[in-house]
């Protein structure tokens, strides 16, 4: 018996799709809500819940080392280490020993304007982490013996960073960007301070700022937004609101395009950055901003490619002046810095900020649509693979809660970013990077560094 299978032939330019699929656009719509609760004490409680078994809960603070002044720079910093150390309930082991049980991470850091507390826990032990963060930032003892012992622990930590030339480099730029007010001031602070810190330094510090109305109780994960302010109006019902009069104001801090230059020719290389003023969180100009650091773009000796490559990185591949740039944009509450960072030997520090400078140049007056349209789609990317988890969505709206007082939606943030064209970005980067006064750190072998006039020079094309 002869037996004929029949086989069904798909043709070539047929595409198989999951009907669970959608279009990117869709996703945007999809995303849980930002659900946010205000208490009687002027503390805000934001959640976004995704269904994971694990969340990252924890308090973001309006303040940072801008808060501070010349003789007291570095409390902010110093207080974050102090939270750790006990409180009445727990001492110092016993606050280790419950994260551990958990199989939990608690964890802090410190900024020039916020400072953030957080846990990353099973979902189901969120209101065992709420009150483990409720008691060390509010009741954390702040013993004399702990800060002695701590000045050792921060300045320890503050050889690690000097190891570190971005972080070098990145402190010396905030200080001649923004010398003589608060924005200028390292996040660690100076030795002599971290030496001279007192208790009553940082019990100020914290009375002074660890207000209510400048916190956000943030989660995300597996989190029930209204049991979650339920714990808020429990652990944090003692603090208070302040009387408007009480609450620190923000000080502008003035922009000065100055200089300086570590000179040290035992370097083998040469760590230089540039930057003009940006602008601030609210600033309609940010995104504007953001696309043409993006066309900017970074590039180092390991990449592969060459010619492929686009715009600056083409021509540091195919001219081997650098080991590397990369292009930064620095963001605060009413102001920011919009910059350039390379490494390079000494015999290329000219040619290669010269590269940097006739880049910026362009962007000011032939960037295309096409270079536009890459970038935006870079951006929108890059800003969504950065929300990849509990603890970056956490942070995500602590930051956000903070700098505009809500979360700006997926969708918005789409429009906003399609709303760019190559005009646009002509339009602003004229208005901050054409013909204006940069601000100049370097430390190596700079010999080969042109002066300030020169480099100013260089951030101006004559067009007829």
């Amino acid at each position: 018996m002869n037996f004929v299978f029949f086989q069904k032939v798909v043709p070539v330019t047929c595409r198989w799709r999951s009907t669970q699929a959608n279009v990117y656009e869709e996703t945007l719509f999809n995303v849980p809500e930002t659900k946010v609760t205000t208490l009687s004490n002027g503390m805000r409680v934001a959640t976004e819940d995704s269904g994971s078994p694990t969340c990252t809960v924890g308090l973001c603070i309006d303040a940072g080392s801008r808060w501070e002044n010349k003789q007291n720079n570095g409390t902010a910093h110093f207080l974050e280490h102090m939270t750790f150390k006990g409180t009445d309930r727990r001492s110092e082991s016993d606050i280790d020993l419950e994260v551990e049980n958990l199989g939990a991470q608690l964890n802090a850091n410190t900024s020039r304007e916020q400072t953030f507390y957080f846990a990353k826990c099973f979902s189901q032990d969120m209101p065992k982490a709420v009150d483990l963060i409720s008691d060390i930032v509010q009741n954390s003892k702040i013993t004399e013996e702990n800060v002695e012992k701590e000045r050792g622990v921060i300045c320890r930590e503050m050889q690690e960073v000097n190891y570190d030339m971005r972080e070098v480099v990145m402190d010396y730029l905030h200080t001649v960007a923004y010398e003589g007010t608060p924005l200028g001031f390292t996040i660690l602070g100076p030795s002599e301070n971290v030496n001279t810190i007192s208790r009553s330094d940082l019990v100020n510090f914290r009375n002074t700022h660890y207000k209510p109305q400048r916190m956000v109780l943030a989660a995300s994960g597996g989190v029930n937004h209204d049991n979650l302010v339920k714990m808020a109006e429990q652990y944090f019902s003692g603090s208070t609101a302040a009387p408007s009069f009480d609450i620190p104001t923000i000080e502008p801090c003035r922009f000065t395009g100055m200089s300086v230059i570590e000179r040290n020719d035992d370097m083998p290389l040469a760590h230089v950055m540039v930057a003009m003023e940006s602008v601030g969180w609210n600033n309609p100009d940010n995104i504007a901003l953001h696309v043409a650091s993006i066309i900017m773009g970074n590039w180092n000796r390991s990449y592969v490619g060459g010619t492929n490559l686009n715009g600056l990185a083409a021509f540091c591949a195919a001219e081997n002046i650098c080991h590397s740039y990369e292009s930064f944009m620095s963001t605060y509450s009413d102001t920011g810095l919009w910059g350039a960072y390379f490494i390079t030997d000494r015999f290329n520090i000219r040619d290669t900020l010269h590269a940097v400078q006739q880049e910026w140049m362009r962007l000011c007056t032939q960037v295309t649509d096409v270079e536009v349209e890459r970038a935006k789609n870079k951006l929108k990317t890059s800003y969504l693979l950065q929300l990849d988890g509990t603890t970056p969505v956490f942070e995500d709206i602590g930051r956000q809660m903070l700098n505009y007082g809500r979360r700006i939606p997926l969708a918005e943030f789409e429009q906003r970013v399609n709303a760019v064209d190559a005009n646009l970005v002509k339009e602003v980067c004229n208005r901050y990077i054409y013909d204006k006064g940069p601000a100049v750190a370097a430390v190596g072998p700079t010999e080969d560094l042109p002066d300030y006039n020169n480099i100013l020079a260089g951030n101006y094309w004559l067009r007829v």
